[in-house]
């Protein structure tokens, strides 16, 4: 049965609105089974194996404890992208061949996440190799991937079109979640290792996102006109002045620049807190794999109404506000994460379901809300700095976590220090005139923002 915004469209339009929501459902499982689950604990492992007698590793010659080291890859693999999204999104707008560098990007991070399953012994910077290469790639095919939403939607139907693909990504990953689980869990039975177990785990995401990207690059196609005319290495140099000719541009729009700014900050802490509740949950709390596992399993599932919810609501109080609600909890989360109790599994699973209830959401609706700011025919360059908030510029976070570890020794800390970001978010978020800046970029205000 058909109904919310695809009730009214097309059978065409529904049949890429639907392939649009599998790349949500393809990709989720890179962010929740291979960085938030496996690999921040796993490499931390393999980097303690490699330790020298100061407990020492040292990639790049610098020295770090291991307890660091995967904060300070995810640091250093997002600052890449600073300089690679812009231009990438510049060609994509430029060439409109959108459709074929999704399929670029997204095969390449498949793969590479697929030759994580050859991380082991002391071979973390392997791990670190390839982790960087997936994530790059995962950024870039997300930047052409956002910037199909605001071709298959109009703006009375983006919050709901971007909350329903959320919900779809979340039902993706707690599937996966829920195979490795089972094989985690049983690892022993099965007459496996824990790390092959976890290598298994790591080579089966990158799989299925390989296997569901296919729907998506099958049923998207272009909806505008080429902009350039250039052909092989011209498309780059055209690319470039066209990022040019977009940071000129910008200036025109403050108010987006400002919503980025917004969301460049508390984005980074929940990007931080997501992707480090594993490795806190372990090392901290003291709680066994299997807990973290099935704590993060329950996450997704519950994340999948919760995104429909903030959907809903924003149909009645605007995006803005309801993204703003939504991070006055994520405080109260990290609140609670440092208090507590060692060992304690049934406060880490309550945790769970407060942060599922807001996790998918506050992503959902600042997609939506952010589609509604840049200028048509802009899309890709703008979703460009948009993932450069969302993931190509999320360093901060997680080198202030690593930072804090490292000065204080205590994850508890480390974790309440995100704390910065959504209030800093939320405040800058709460002086962005949505309207005028919708206006400003010359698109049609919706009903609610």
């Amino acid at each position: 049965m058909t109904t919310g915004a695809d009730a009214q469209v097309s059978p065409q339009l529904r049949r890429e609105r639907r392939g649009w929501y599998f790349y949500d459902f393809a990709t989720s499982v890179f962010s929740t089974s291979v960085v938030t689950v496996f690999l921040a604990p796993y490499l931390t492992e393999i980097a303690e194996a490699a330790a020298d007698e100061r407990g020492q590793v040292y990639p790049l010659g610098i020295g770090v404890p291991p307890g660091s080291f995967f904060a300070y890859v995810l640091s250093f693999s997002t600052l890449i992208q600073v300089l690679f999204l812009p231009i990438l999104g510049a060609i994509a707008d430029r060439t409109q061949r959108k459709r074929e560098m999704l399929a670029v990007f997204a095969y390449l991070g498949a793969f590479a996440t697929m030759g994580l399953f050859f991380v082991a012994d002391e071979r973390y910077l392997l791990g670190a190799g390839l982790f960087m290469l997936a994530n790059l790639a995962y950024g870039a095919s997300i930047v052409i991937y956002y910037s199909f939403l605001p071709e298959i939607a109009g703006p009375n139907e983006r919050d709901d079109v971007s909350s329903r693909g959320w919900a779809f990504g979340y039902l993706g990953s707690g599937i996966l979640l829920a195979l490795n689980l089972v094989l985690f869990l049983n690892a022993e039975a099965l007459g496996v290792s824990d790390g092959t177990a976890v290598r298994i785990c790591l080579l089966s995401a990158g799989g299925w996102w390989a296997i569901f990207a296919a729907v998506t690059v099958a049923r998207l196609r272009r909806h505008q006109p080429r902009q350039g005319q250039e052909r092989g290495t011209a498309i780059l140099t055209g690319g470039f002045r066209q990022l040019a000719h977009t940071f000129r541009d910008m200036r025109r729009y403050p108010k987006t620049l400002l919503f980025l700014a917004a969301f460049l900050l508390y984005n980074d802490g929940i990007q931080t807190a997501a992707n480090v509740a594993g490795q806190y949950g372990e090392r901290e709390l003291g709680l066994e794999r299997s807990v973290l596992i099935s704590a993060i399993l329950l996450v997704q599932f519950v994340a999948i109404g919760g995104a429909l919810l903030m959907g809903r609501i924003a149909k009645v109080y605007g995006a803005k506000r309801t993204i703003l609600g939504g991070l006055g909890v994520w405080v109260g989360v990290l609140a609670m994460a440092y208090f507590l109790a060692e060992g304690d599994a049934l406060q880490f699973y309550l945790l769970g379901v407060v942060l599922g209830l807001v996790l998918g959401g506050s992503q959902a609706l600042s997609r939506s809300l952010y589609s509604q700011l840049i200028p048509p025919g802009k899309e890709a360059e703008y979703f460009s700095f948009y993932e450069m908030s969302d993931r190509g510029t999320s360093w901060l976070g997680p080198f202030l976590f690593g930072l804090t570890f490292q000065l204080t020794g205590s994850y508890r800390d480390a974790i309440v220090s995100l704390v910065i970001f959504f209030v800093l978010g939320a405040a800058i978020l709460a002086l962005v005139p949505v309207r005028e800046a919708i206006r400003e970029a010359g698109n049609a205000v919706p009903e609610k923002v």
